[in-house]
């Protein structure tokens, strides 16, 4: 039997500072765990004044986390501790594995003006978050295009779709990663797994994801869904373009501060420790 997904919460995403002095917009963070598990943070950093983000993100560790960062507009170069280092552009992805831990660096650069795009956090269950660090790469062509039906495009970035497999593979978290576009006044449905965690965010137009359209969504808000088996959006005005991400709960305990995240304090304050005393890192290339 067909269950839709409802929106059981709709947020929207607030301005904050990070790295270096970047101002950006936050769709949800460490004050909404744990109900986006295994998902802990996204960042909204669309921005048309190169002020507000040319600090960056300086060199910073990361363990006990993935991050994936997809782009809009503009740049960003990069660079880390196991030996990375490249620029990623307009349509790209870097989904970088943190595990034991990773030190590394995002520095943001204009292009024609303007930059922008979106960073995710996936949490790493008890028994990955030592692993081996690890960095995928993916260019803006190598991702495909779904096309179901006339007016909606859909960029299939990680999971399956109509039998079309999305480029990044390996994840440890079993997600899903859409970039979904919708003409004007079209509707559309979508399969998603039982259980599984899944929300919405807005990047452009107006739309609703109740069939009774007892809401109104647009830029910047974030939709997340009760459980079900399905999805079921229809775009407004000139259409509506939004990102959807679903993934399977870990339900372990959660430990974060800054760019770390552990299950207990111990291993936070151990990492910590490990960090300024220099042995931090734990596989080298």
């Amino acid at each position: 039997m067909d269950q839709v997904r409802t929106a059981e919460r709709i947020l929207q995403a607030y301005a904050t500072v990070e790295g270096a002095g970047v101002r950006l917009y936050r769709a949800f963070g460490y004050y909404e765990l744990p109900q986006f598990d295994p998902f802990l943070m996204l960042d909204d950093f669309r921005s048309e004044k190169p002020a507000e983000y040319l600090a960056g993100f300086p060199r910073h560790p990361h363990r006990g986390i993935e991050t994936v960062t997809y782009m809009l507009e503009g740049t960003v170069d990069h660079e880390d501790s196991i030996g990375n280092a490249g620029s990623i552009s307009a349509g790209d992805v870097q989904w970088m594995t943190a595990g034991s831990g990773i030190i590394h660096q995002e520095m943001p650069k204009p292009v024609s003006g303007r930059m922008g795009g979106f960073q995710l956090w996936v949490n790493l269950p008890r028994k990955q978050k030592m692993m081996a660090p690890r960095y995928q790469e993916i260019k803006s062509d190598t991702i495909p295009v779904i096309s179901p039906r006339r007016g909606i495009n859909i960029r299939v970035i990680a999971g399956t779709l109509a039998g079309t497999r999305g480029p990044i593979r390996d994840i440890v978290a079993d997600s899903e990663f859409l970039d979904i576009s919708l003409g004007p006044d079209l509707f559309f449905t979508h399969p998603v797994p039982q259980g599984h965690t899944a929300f919405a965010y807005v990047i452009g137009g107006e739309g609703t994801f109740d069939e009774k359209e007892g809401h109104r969504v647009g830029n910047r808000d974030l939709v997340l869904f009760s459980d079900g088996n399905s999805l079921w959006v229809r775009s407004f005005g000139s259409g509506m373009r939004f990102l959807f991400i679903a993934g399977k709960p870990i339900r372990e305990p959660v430990e974060w501060r800054g760019p770390i995240v552990m299950n207990t304090r111990e291993e936070l304050r151990r990492a910590f420790k490990e960090y300024a005393d220099g042995t931090f890192i734990k596989k080298k290339p």
